[in-house]
């Protein structure tokens, strides 16, 4: 939180995307008790059981709450569904059918969720930051429109260039539900925010802009008018080149760096800002001398500067738990 406020470390906070997941045999062990995905999101008792296993593990300096970004169009009426080694499927959205998911109580829909960050911020140590999170607009659209990932979103990019009022509806509707949903987990308990935008670098210049920026800071001043002061973290990946557009834009008080993001250029770009990132989780998964290479030099860009240190996207199941160990102490100086 200190980082968040624009102080700088000597020694980094430190936490990693999909901290909480397949790469820990105690998650493992903890899925098996649910009927499903959406049943372990949506259960408080393993939600927040799965939260807290990396903290107890590895000490990290935030906890991240076990959900998933797809549990807003659940919420808003879409049939969402994780199979078993495919990932996530929704029935494809009708456009002549958008508005049927305006007005739903979203926040009454995710109570389980709500409950679990409340739970949460009792279970766990005073000094471990709590953060929720959201998907951003584009990147849940894209899921909701394709029915399931794609390699570069083409159905939503089709139907934002050739029904973009349409496509403008369903963005309205997701931030109505998102800007919620956020507030809600900030009242319950939840210290700061994220909002995850996986799939931003596929838009152009324009289409960045208007569903990548906009969508984003309508959503962070929405949050701020309810809970004012609330801390704010924004995480587009592949936005390279227009991160000065976008800390500008959204009005995010921390960006978020995939591992392409030469770390100068980014420190250019925000305006003096909190970075969080970007060590590659190949680096991760291989260990070693690519390990330490990746931390050190990491270390070495950001030293001054206000720095939340992660990865520059989730770790992967394959991910060895002695190289997270080992990651832990190098950047701790341990």
């Amino acid at each position: 939180m200190r980082v968040l406020e624009g102080e700088s470390l000597s020694v980094p906070p430190l936490w990693m995307m999909r901290q909480a997941g397949r790469y820990l045999p105690e998650y493992r062990k903890t899925r098996a008790q649910a009927n499903g995905f959406l049943d372990l999101c949506y259960t408080p008792d393993l939600a927040v059981e799965v939260t807290l296993q990396p903290i107890r593990r590895f000490g990290f300096d935030a906890a991240i709450l076990f959900s998933d970004i797809l549990v807003v169009p659940d919420a808003l009426g879409q049939d969402v569904r994780f199979e078993e080694g495919h990932g996530p499927r929704l029935e494809p959205i009708d456009p002549a059918r958008i508005g049927e998911f305006a007005g739903k109580d979203v926040v009454g829909a995710l109570a389980p969720v709500i409950e679990t960050v409340g739970r949460l911020r009792e279970e766990l140590p005073s000094e471990t930051t709590l953060l929720g999170f959201c998907g951003a607009p584009w990147t849940v659209a894209t899921y909701m429109v394709a029915g399931t990932g794609t390699s570069d979103q083409g159905p939503a990019r089709r139907l934002s260039l050739g029904d973009p009022e349409a496509f403008g509806q369903l963005m309205d509707i997701l931030v109505e539900a998102s800007t919620a949903y956020l507030v809600a987990q900030l009242e319950a308990g939840a210290d700061a925010v994220q909002i995850f935008d996986t799939w931003a670098g596929v838009l152009d210049e324009e289409g960045f802009r208007r569903w990548g920026i906009e969508p984003v800071r309508r959503i962070i001043e929405g949050v701020r008018a309810k809970v004012p002061g609330a801390k704010v973290i924004a995480f587009p990946k592949g936005g390279g080149a227009r991160l000065a557009a976008y800390s500008e834009g959204t009005g995010a008080d921390a960006i978020g760096l995939d591992w392409a993001v030469p770390l100068a250029a980014a420190r250019e770009s925000v305006g003096g800002k909190a970075l969080q990132g970007n060590l590659d989780p190949m680096r991760l998964i291989v260990g070693g001398k690519a390990l330490d290479e990746g931390v050190d030099s990491i270390l070495e860009a950001m030293e001054g500067y206000p720095h939340i240190f992660n990865l520059g996207h989730g770790i992967t199941p394959d991910t060895p738990v002695e190289h997270v160990e080992a990651f832990v102490k190098r950047v701790r100086g341990l």
